[in-house]
């Protein structure tokens, strides 16, 4: 095994090469403004000599494969489910449960007639990015690049689908909202139940009912994704406002914001940008074996409902059983 050092050492060499490749990109940029004006007065040049600024486009190439695919498979983390005796309090119903997913939409720059195919209902350019986190604000997977059209439900289908996309064994799952089917390894909450709710406290509006007390608990565990969206774009303002980058360069971007917020997290005991969300917003509501097998599909299905009905019962027995004792 590479020891601490070795490893954090071939990290910082891959986000030099990210920064290189940032460059190496701006450079073509600038390559192509002086190409576009320099033509008109070498329309008569049969070819024009070699420099090494003709190469770059291939060095980018070079450094896509190299830096991002690298540091991908180093830095996405394999999530741990939670466990029967796990004491906290968000998490402790949830055994099995390997964090949670969702979209999150990201403005991006594309050709007018790309806009259409974009453009999110509320009318903004954007990609969908699906990202699933673990419950200590780590990324597990990202995938970046859908039109903002596209519904959450079929990005997730593609995530499953893919050679090399989100895996979830059997038995495990991960919290999601309502834009995703109630199904083997995605645990949703009830549609038309509220969860704007308190467990306890004289001016709370309590849970009535198991489903209800099952969508407060639902909420509180899943709005770890909401809080680790929220620390990405207060940490990278590129994810905030459109970039001028092509599409595929824009999508690369925000995949290396992921991974590189990862390594940050890895690297620093307490991180900075999540204490200044926290301060900002109170946190209420909102490598594979063989072996393995992984769910596949995003089809509702009756056992998984049995199932959440069963889970969402046993909070009730237990949280009127506490009640009573008050």
């Amino acid at each position: 095994m590479s020891s601490p050092c070795r490893v954090n050492a071939y990290v910082y060499a891959m986000l030099e090469e990210i920064l290189l490749q940032l460059l190496l990109q701006l450079l073509v940029v600038v390559d192509h403004m002086i190409k576009i004006r320099s033509r008109k007065r070498k329309q008569n040049s049969l070819a024009e000599p070699y420099s090494m600024i003709a190469r770059i486009p291939e060095q980018v190439r070079h450094m896509n494969r190299l830096a991002i695919l690298s540091l991908h498979l180093m830095l996405f983390v394999k999530p741990k489910p939670v466990e029967e005796d796990c004491v906290d309090s968000r998490w402790r119903w949830f055994q099995g449960c390997l964090g949670a997913l969702d979209g999150t939409y990201i403005d991006v720059m594309v050709p007018n007639k790309d806009k259409p195919r974009y453009r999110t209902r509320k009318g903004h350019i954007s990609t969908n990015t699906l990202a699933v986190c673990d419950r200590y604000l780590k990324f597990v997977y990202v995938l970046p690049g859908w039109e903002g059209s596209t519904a959450d439900s079929r990005v997730l289908r593609d995530a499953l689908i893919r050679p090399h996309g989100l895996r979830v064994p059997k038995g495990n799952y991960y919290l999601c909202d309502n834009g995703y089917a109630n199904c083997e390894g995605f645990l949703a909450p009830y549609k038309g139940v509220r969860y704007h709710l308190k467990e306890w406290g004289p001016m709370c509006a309590r849970p009535q009912n198991a489903r209800e007390l099952f969508n407060l608990r639902h909420a509180k565990a899943r709005n770890i994704i909401e809080r680790a969206f929220g620390i990405m774009k207060m940490r990278w303002g590129i994810l905030r406002s459109t970039s001028y980058y092509p599409v595929k360069t824009q999508n690369r971007l925000i995949m290396a914001c992921f991974i590189i917020n990862n390594f940050i997290r890895s690297e620093m005991a307490a991180d900075p940008i999540e204490q200044e969300f926290d301060n900002l917003f109170q946190d209420n509501v909102v490598p594979e074996t063989e072996h393995e097998e992984y769910i596949d599909g995003v089809e509702s299905s009756p056992e998984w409902t049995a199932a959440r009905d069963a889970l969402a019962t046993a909070m009730w027995h237990q949280y009127i059983a506490n009640v009573d004792h008050m």
